[in-house]
């Protein structure tokens, strides 16, 4: 017989399914363990999807002493904490901008449906640093409605939105029905006054 047949290229060794598993997986990486490294296990701070692969006791054992911040200083723990409240992405102050104060006519310059925004109220002056907007001056022309709502007010076309809830304030109390005895030009100028500032304030300037 041959030294070399072809008949030996025939005979297969059959292994269990076990020792098939073990032997496309890696060896588990705790010293003296010859196990199959079946589960991961993460390296540690500053190695950020880096991992060990440990056998099933010993990525246990690991597991129990693993700590994130170790050796790291308590200041940088809770600076970790709060940082992590917004995801460790960069925030700002309200009314800012990136790396700089946001235009204090910033909502003056938004277009589109971004206009109504121009409309909210902010009588706290949150968003506007402190500064009222009705006080500012008004960035468009007015429409003929408009400016026949300030005529009617009495009221220079460039009067800003404080000087308008002024003079209403001032009208209605003038013309007010209880304080005429019921005058009926009296009561028409009320009611004058009152749909004019009624149409100043839809419009967004005051």
């Amino acid at each position: 017989m041959n030294a070399y047949s072809k008949y030996f290229e025939k005979i297969k060794v059959r292994r269990s399914p076990e020792a098939e598993r073990a032997a496309s997986e890696p060896v588990c990486q705790w010293d003296g363990c010859e196990q199959a490294g079946t589960h991961r296990a993460p390296v540690g701070r500053m190695a950020e999807g880096q991992y060990f692969k440990f056998c099933f006791d010993h990525v246990r054992e690991y597991n129990k002493g693993f700590n994130y911040f170790s050796g790291v200083p308590d200041s940088d723990i809770a600076r970790f904490q709060k940082e992590a409240l917004t995801g460790h992405r960069p925030t700002w102050k309200m009314g800012a901008s990136k790396g700089a104060q946001a235009s204090p006519d910033f909502a003056q310059k938004r277009s589109g449906r971004a206009g109504y925004y121009q409309r909210l109220r902010d009588p706290y002056g949150m968003f506007n640093d402190g500064v009222d907007p009705n006080d500012r001056p008004r960035q468009r022309k007015l429409k003929s409605l408009e400016a026949k709502a300030m005529e009617t007010l009495g009221l220079e076309l460039s009067a800003t939105g404080s000087q308008i809830k002024q003079r209403y304030k001032e009208l209605v109390k003038k013309h007010h029905p209880d304080a005429n005895g019921g005058d009926r030009a009296s009561e028409d100028r009320f009611r004058d006054v009152i749909q004019a500032y009624r149409m100043l304030k839809q419009a967004g300037l005051c």
